[in-house]
C-alpha cells in the first residue's frame, strides 16, 4: 500500500533542504513502511485519530531523517542491503555497566581494543540516560531521555563512543524504558504543577473505587518487586491522585492510550539512533497497555504500537534494531517478535530467557530431559528475527519453569523450582553454588537467584578446597554453558566479567544504594589487572577466556549459526547429553552437550541417522570415532559441534 500523496507532500516539505536523491529514497521507504504504520496505529487508536496522527509520526520521521548524519545514512544502506546482518554467526555481545566496566563513557572507548580481541561486535551498556537522584532501580528509573549521566559523560561523549564503536565493527545497544519514567522526569514534574496535557500521560486516579480503578486492577495485577514494592498504585499528593508504579514508588507508567505519549517515544528513538545507537532495549515492554480484569501483561496492544514504532524507524533510520525485554513465557514470548499479523514486524530480536533458566536447571539436575521438553515444545519465531542467548545478566533469576513442561517430564514443577532455588543458595546437599536468594514471595513461595556464572558453577568452592579435580569440573561448567548459548544460533551475549570468571562481590552491599538489592553481588567492577592476565593459561582467567573466545572464533566460521536456522532438540538417548540439531542448507550441524561430571555416550548410528558421516568436531578440530559398544563419548561436561567431515 503505497503512501497517500498528501502525506508524501507532507514529508516532502520537512525534507525541503535536501538533494532530490534523498527525498526520492525517503519517499520510497515511507511507501514501504507506510502499511505497517496504519495498520499498527489503527489497531490501537480511534480512527479519528489515526489519520492525524500518522501525519505527526511521519514528520518526525523525515526530520530525524533530515539530521541524521553521512555516515550513519551510509550505514542504513549498507544495512539495507544486509537486512540479516544481526543474524550472523560473527555476531557476538558484551553487556556491562559503563562505570562498572571502564569508569565512564571515555574510559570504555579507550578499552574497545579488548572487546575486539574477545570477538565482541554488539555491545550493550546498561542503563546510561541520566536517572533520578537517590534510588533509580539501577538506571530505569529516567529523568532525561535525552542526557547522560553526569559521572560518565555527556551526549557528545556518548556520540564519539558509538562512532569509534562503529569504526571497530561493533553495534552499541542501549536501554530505552518504554513503560515508565522517574518521578523526576519534566512530564511527570509538569503533571505534579497541575499541566492538564501532561497530566493526560499518566494513569491518575482520585480514588482507588470504581469498574476501572486502581483496587479493580489489583485484583488481577502480579507484584514485580513484593519485598520493597508492594502493590501497584502510589498516592501522590502533588499530583493528588493514585499514580500507576508498576515498579517503585518513583517510576510512574506512562498511558499509552495517549497518542502523545506514542509520538513522544518517537522522537526519543530517532533522537537516539542520530547519535549512532544501533539496537535498542525495549525495557519492561510486555506492561505497556493497562486492560483490567487482566495481569495487564502481554496485551496485543503492545505488539501493535512496537510495530507502528519499527515502521518509524525503517522509515528514519533503518540501521536501528529493536530489542524485547520480555522475560515472559514462550507462548507470549513469541508475540514480540511478530505472530499472526504481526508475523516479523515488531521487534527484531527478543531475550531467550527459557534458555537460560533451562542450562542452569541441567547443570544442577544433571538431567537435559526436562529441557528436551520446555525447549521442544517452543513455537517457532520468524526466520528475520533472532534470539539473545545469555548464560547470566544483569538481573536475578527466576526459576520461569512450565508446570505442563514438568509434568511431560515426569517431574513437579513447584518441587523442582524449590530445588533449584535451594541448590543455587547452596542449601541443597552437595551443591557447589554460592548463590543469593533475591526477592522470596511468601504467597507463591518462589524465590529467584542473584550471584555471577562463576559462583553458581562452584569456582568458589573449588578454588577453596584446593582440588585440582574440582576446579576443572567449576571451569567446565562454565563453558559448558556458554557453548550452548554461543552454539544456539541468534546473539549470544557474555555478561561482564564472566570471559575470566569472575566470582560474586563481596562488598557488593558497601555503597548504600544497592545494600537493598543483592543482584549488585553479580555486578562487580572488572579488576583491569584479572583482566590483564587473560593470556596466561595457568590462571582461570586465562582458562576461561582462551576458552570463550575459541567458542566465538569456531562460530564465525560455521554458517550452520545463522539465526535464521531453528535449532531443534532432537532425540535423547542419555539423561545427560542434550543433542541440538540446526539443519542449515550447507548440511546438519549436531551439538552434543554432556552436563554431569562424568563420561556419557551418545550412539554413533543416531548421528549417522542425520545425516552426519564421518562427523567433526568443529570445536576439537577432529573426527568423533565410536567405541567399541558403538557409541560417542562425551568427556565430562564435554560440548562437541558436530558437522560432516
Amino acid at each position: 500500500m503505497a503512501a497517500p500523496e498528501a502525506l508524501q507532500r507532507q514529508a516532502g516539505e520537512v525534507l525541503a533542504g535536501l538533494q532530490a536523491h534523498e527525498r526520492e529514497l525517503f519517499a520510497l521507504r515511507l511507501d514501504r513502511w507506510y502499511e505497517d504504520l496504519l495498520d499498527g496505529l489503527a489497531a490501537v487508536y480511534p480512527s479519528e485519530q489515526v489519520g492525524p496522527l500518522v501525519g505527526r509520526v511521519v514528520r518526525l520521521a523525515a526530520a530525524a531523517y533530515a539530521d541524521r548524519a553521512p555516515e550513519l545514512k551510509r550505514l542504513d544502506q549498507a544495512r539495507s542491503l544486509e537486512p540479516d546482518w544481526f543474524q550472523h554467526p560473527r555476531m557476538l555481545g558484551y553487556a556491562a555497566y559503563a562505570d562498572r566496566f571502564a569508569g565512564d563513557l571515555t574510559g570504555v572507548r579507550q578499552h574497545i581494543p579488548y572487546l575486539e580481541e574477545l570477538g565482541v561486535t554488539y555491545l550493550h551498556l546498561m542503563p546510561l540516560l541520566r536517572p533520578r537522584e537517590g534510588p533509580n532501580d539501577g538506571g530505569y528509573a529516567v529523568a532525561d531521555y535525552r542526557s547522560v549521566r553526569p559521572d560518565l559523560g555527556d551526549v557528545e561523549d556518548l556520540r564519539k563512543l558509538a562512532s569509534a564503536l562503529r569504526d571497530a565493527g561493533i553495534s552499541l545497544c542501549l536501554d530505552l524504558v518504554l513503560n515508565h519514567v522517574a518521578r523526576e522526569h519534566p512530564w511527570a514534574v509538569a503533571a505534579r504543577a497541575g499541566d492538564e496535557r501532561y497530566r493526560a500521560y499518566f494513569r491518575l486516579f482520585p480514588d482507588r473505587g470504581g469498574p476501572e480503578g486502581p483496587d479493580a486492577y489489583e485484583r488481577t495485577l502480579p507484584e514485580v518487586f513484593p519485598d520493597f514494592a508492594p502493590g501497584n498504585f502510589t498516592w501522590d499528593d502533588d499530583v493528588g491522585a493514585w499514580v500507576w508504579t508498576t515498579f517503585n514508588s518513583w517510576q510512574w507508567d506512562v498511558d499509552w492510550s495517549n497518542p502523545d505519549v506514542l509520538c513522544e517515544y518517537a522522537d526519543v528513538i530517532c533522537f537516539l539512533a542520530n547519535l549512532g545507537v544501533e539496537v535498542l532495549r525495549l525495557d519492561a515492554i510486555a506492561f505497556l497497555w493497562k486492560r483490567v480484569g487482566t495481569s495487564c501483561q502481554n496485551q496485543p496492544e503492545v505488539h501493535a504500537l512496537v510495530q507502528a514504532l519499527r515502521a518509524v524507524v525503517r522509515m528514519a533510520c533503518p540501521a536501528v534494531v529493536f530489542k524485547a525485554e520480555a522475560i515472559v513465557g514462550p507462548s507470549d514470548l513469541i508475540a514480540y517478535l511478530g505472530r499472526g499479523a504481526h508475523h516479523g514486524k515488531v521487534s527484531d530480536l527478543a531475550y531467550h530467557n527459557s534458555l537460560m533458566v533451562q542450562i542452569w536447571s541441567m547443570l544442577a539436575s544433571r538431567d537435559v530431559r526436562l529441557t528436551a521438553v520446555a525447549l521442544g515444545r517452543f513455537p517457532a519465531r520468524p526466520s528475520t528475527t533472532a534470539w539473545i542467548t545469555y548464560v547470566r545478566c544483569h538481573d536475578d533469576i527466576g526459576w520461569a519453569i512450565d508446570d505442563g513442561d514438568a509434568a511431560a517430564a515426569g517431574i513437579s514443577g513447584f518441587e523442582h523450582r524449590a530445588f533449584l532455588s535451594d541448590y543455587y543458595a547452596g542449601l541443597f546437599p552437595g551443591s557447589h553454588a554460592r548463590g543469593l536468594v533475591f526477592q522470596e514471595n511468601p504467597v507463591t513461595r518462589d524465590r529467584r537467584i542473584s550471584g555471577s556464572t562463576a559462583s553458581l558453577a562452584g569456582l568458589d568452592e573449588a578454588l577453596e578446597s584446593g582440588d585440582p579435580a574440582r576446579l576443572d569440573l567449576a571451569v567446565g561448567r562454565i563453558l559448558l554453558a556458554h557453548a550452548v548459548v554461543v552454539g544456539w544460533g541468534g546473539v549470544p551475549v557474555l555478561w561482564m566479567g564472566d570471559e575470566i570468571a569472575l566470582r560474586n562481590d563481596e562488598h557488593w552491599a558497601d555503597e548504600p544504594a544497592h545494600a537493598d538489592d543483592n543482584r549488585w553481588v553479580h555486578r562487580p567492577r572488572l579488576p583491569w589487572a584479572a583482566a590483564a592476565r587473560r593470556d596466561d593459561p595457568s590462571t582461570v582467567a586465562g582458562r576461561v577466556w582462551a576458552g570463550v573466545r575459541h567458542l566465538a572464533q569456531v562460530r564465525a566460521s560455521l554458517p550452520h549459526l545463522h539465526a535464521s536456522v531453528r535449532s531443534e532438540v532432537a532425540e535423547v538417548h542419555d539423561p545427560g547429553v542434550l543433542p541440538v540439531l540446526r539443519r542449515h542448507a550447507v548440511g546438519a550441524f549436531l551439538a552434543l552437550y554432556n552436563v554431569t561430571e562424568s563420561w556419557r555416550p551418545y550412539p554413533a548410528h543416531a548421528v549417522a541417522a542425520l545425516g552426519l558421516e564421518r562427523p567433526v568436531d568443529r570445536l576439537g578440530g577432529h573426527v568423533v570415532e565410536p567405541g567399541g559398544d558403538g557409541n560417542l563419548w562425551l568427556p565430562p561436561y564435554g560440548a562437541w559441534w558436530l558437522t560432516s567431515g
